[in-house]
């Protein structure tokens, strides 16, 4: 199915916004992203989350779907939020990593404030990812919290490589001014959800305590 023109567009902005940038597969979107944006927004004072939602996941050959419009029309009728855009702007980009994604985007968003949006089992893989450390220079990161796992993001290499320019939880407000590299791990939404569990069958979204 040919990309519509306005799915891989990027969303209006204005220099001297904050914009997060949340990535991932979308495959499907559930309420778990949704509560991600909502505690970024108010959390770290965002003007914009945008979901970028990609054409294929490198480190999961087999998800999403190769049916990238009906991924971001699925996740369009899900963030129905004022502060939320959806793009497939990777697939204009042409780009397969995060690292080239946020190379591009950087030329394109001039005098906009950047955060790297991203769940806590995606930390505790990040020293996988490739050009992880280019990422971290490139934009200020968002940890969000995930049950049972943020002993694994805080011990991972990525994290202890990084530790030195972690930022606490009450001044998670201010990350986006921050030079790169900077991040936080904040402690919500906390949310036992995701896409890899919904396409296995459906399931009752849970928020631990």
């Amino acid at each position: 199915m040919p990309i519509p023109f306005q799915d891989t567009r990027l969303p209006a902005f204005a220099a001297g916004m904050r914009i997060g940038l949340f990535g991932g597969s979308f495959d499907p979107p559930h309420l778990g992203h949704l509560a991600v944006s909502e505690v970024g927004i108010a959390t770290l004072g965002l003007d914009q989350v945008w979901w970028l939602v990609s054409p294929q996941n490198p480190l999961k050959p087999d998800a999403p779907s190769s049916d990238l419009p009906r991924r971001i029309a699925a996740a369009r009728a899900l963030a129905r939020h004022p502060r939320v855009r959806i793009t497939g702007i990777e697939a204009a980009l042409g780009t397969a990593f995060t690292a080239e994604t946020l190379t591009q985007l950087r030329r394109r968003l001039v005098g906009v404030s950047l955060v790297w949006m991203m769940g806590a089992d995606n930390l505790a893989g990040f020293h996988r990812w490739r050009g992880w450390k280019a990422i971290a220079a490139t934009v200020p990161i968002a940890v969000f919290n995930r049950p049972g796992l943020a002993l694994a993001a805080l011990s991972s290499p990525a994290a202890r490589a990084l530790a030195s320019v972690r930022i606490a939880a009450a001044d998670a407000r201010g990350l986006a001014a921050e030079p790169p590299p900077a991040w936080v791990f904040l402690p919500s939404p906390n949310i036992a959800l995701s896409s890899t569990d919904l396409r296995r069958g459906p399931r009752v979204l849970k928020a631990s305590p």
